[in-house]
């Protein structure tokens, strides 16, 4: 028996040990459940947590709202929506806060850390974090593997030829939402309901044509750009107007931004001059007044006007430029702008008809155009003998470049005064609401007072061989501290072609020209009026005018009463 006590105990041990490694193995099983239980209920607790569908006011479907694309009239892309990632977190998903800011610091090392961590350390279950990455950036941040960061896709506006067409389509914000030009036009309608309806996320919108030719767009947006330098200028702009439709084609005013990056549209100096500056137009107001005048019927184009004095309103006379001290015709009126030659045209139909006619064509109030940046015309309700003589003329009142080219457009069109549009429009549907400013005959007399101009006065340099154009100059002095300065000039030509068959008007400003060179002159004809040449002689062949050296084209502009 005492032989056997040896084996007993050794099997007790034996067994013991066996009950005690199963009971470990037990435990590190239950331990093992337990911990991956906790990660499990951790896992469903992350996977059903519901992203917040509000962040800063905006709905998150909203944020990928899409604009339609806009077009130039000959379906060449002015604006169009692109995809970008833009990144954001959901603080309560993200486990190491430490560990997200470490890496997405070493990513982006202009991002402010306190700010970061303040965005990352909360419950929220969105927040933004930077908007509008690149592709790779992208990439870079998912490979980083943090939980709780991720992307959204955004529509982000693209400006294909940046700078060119700035005035006209304006900019949207980092959310797509329009904030000047034609873009926010456009979200003061149809588009904001759309997308308030939920039918411009995620899908195309029907692209929106335009009347803006982009070819002539360009060509007047480098003949600009090169009339800065060349005349050493603070600003030039120009216009152009089919005048049977009121189309613009072109529309440039400089300095301008890029809409790509529009916090540039925010510097000093790049307003819209076209519809949103007003100016003294100068001596581009005289065709005006003949034209109120001759349609009055209290004048006739075979009238003279004594201009061998200057005119005198009490202590104020007010002479002529290029005085040639004698009586002037009509048509020497315009071709030799003479100021006194204005005057009594003014003076034989009267003030009170003038004034009248001022608002006829459309020189009170703003500018009628899709463009939101706007300003009113400053003119007196009423004139006094001598407001009104300096009106005539086109001083004492500010009126926008594009009210100038909209009362162009009527008087060599036929009379009708059409309001002009940045959208595709037809002669009939122009006529259906247009007025009748002056009749047929006024506005054949006008288009030959304006080819005579080009051919023998001012617009010389305006009038590129065979394009028949017609126009008039005009240069104002601009009042500094209250008085007129003879050194800041701001430069004008208005323009229309072919005269024969009016097609299109234009409007050039220079502002505060220098000399190009000791040969030339700071008046308009040597600036404005050259500038009008060169985009004329290069957009006319583009809009189908071809040139015509007959010299019939001419004589058939003369009116009988002169023949």
């Amino acid at each position: 028996m005492h032989e056997n006590t040896p084996s007993i105990a050794i099997d007790g041990a034996r067994k013991s040990r066996g009950h005690m490694t199963k009971s470990r193995i037990r435990l590190t099983i239950a331990i093992a459940m337990v911990v991956f239980a906790v990660v499990a209920i951790r896992l469903v607790m992350l996977a059903t947590v519901q992203v917040d569908d509000v962040t800063l006011g905006q709905a998150r479907p909203a944020l990928t709202a899409t604009r339609p694309a806009l077009l130039d009239r000959n379906g060449s892309p002015l604006a169009i929506d692109i995809q970008v990632p833009s990144l954001f977190a959901e603080p309560r998903r993200i486990i190491d806060v430490d560990e997200a800011v470490e890496a997405l610091s070493a990513e982006f090392p202009t991002m402010d850390r306190k700010w970061l961590r303040e965005r990352l350390d909360g419950d929220e279950g969105f927040v933004w974090l930077k908007r509008e990455l690149t592709p790779q950036q992208k990439e870079r941040i998912l490979r980083l593997g943090i939980p709780g960061i991720d992307f959204v896709s955004e529509s982000r506006r693209f400006y294909p030829g940046g700078n060119v067409a700035a005035h006209i389509l304006g900019a949207v914000n980092v959310d797509n939402v329009g904030i000047a030009g034609l873009e926010r036009h456009l979200d003061q309608r149809e588009v904001a309901l759309l997308q308030d309806l939920g039918f411009a996320r995620d899908r195309s919108l029907q692209p929106v044509e335009l009347s803006i030719d982009l070819r002539v767009q360009h060509a007047m947006h480098r003949e600009l750009e090169d009339a800065l330098t060349r005349y050493q200028a603070i600003a030039a702009a120009g216009v152009m107007m089919n005048v049977q439709t009121g189309e613009i084609v072109a529309l440039v005013s400089l300095p301008d931004f890029d809409p790509n990056m529009p916090a540039g549209a925010l510097e000093e100096g790049r307003i819209n001059r076209i519809t949103a500056g007003k100016f003294e137009l100068g001596s581009t107001l005289k065709p005006i007044t003949a034209a109120a005048a001759l349609d009055s019927g209290l004048v006739q184009i075979t009238d003279e006007f004594d201009a061998t004095k200057p005119v005198q309103f009490g202590r104020f006379r007010i002479g002529d430029f290029h005085a040639k001290k004698r009586v002037l015709s009509l048509p020497e009126v315009i071709k030799y702008s003479s100021n006194i030659g204005t005057i009594k045209m003014m003076q034989a139909m009267g003030k009170e008809r003038f004034r009248a006619f001022l608002t006829n064509v459309g020189m009170d109030g703003s500018p009628v155009i899709e463009l939101p940046e706007k300003t009113q015309s400053q003119i007196k309700d009423k004139f006094s003998e001598v407001g009104a003589a300096t009106a005539s003329f086109g001083h004492g009142l500010s009126i926008t470049p594009l009210q100038l080219l909209t009362a162009y457009a009527a008087l060599v069109n036929g009379g009708d005064l059409i309001a002009p549009t940045l959208l595709p429009r037809d002669r009939i549907a122009a006529l259906a609401n247009s007025k009748k400013v002056i009749n047929e005959r006024t506005s054949d007399q006008i288009r030959y007072l304006l080819r005579l101009n080009a051919i023998e006065g001012s617009g010389r340099k305006a009038a590129p061989d065979g394009y028949r154009v017609g126009g008039k100059t005009g240069t104002a002095e601009k009042v500094v501290d209250g008085k007129y300065s003879d050194d800041k000039l701001l430069n004008v030509f208005a323009s229309a072609f072919p005269m024969d068959a009016p097609q299109y008007a234009m409007v050039i400003l220079v502002d505060e020209p220098k000399k190009e060179d000791e040969r030339s002159g700071h008046t308009a004809a040597w600036n404005a009026g050259a500038v009008t040449g060169r985009i004329i002689e290069r957009v006319a062949p583009m809009l189908g005018i071809v040139p015509n050296l007959d010299p019939e084209l001419d004589a058939q502009l003369v009116p009988v009463e002169l023949r």
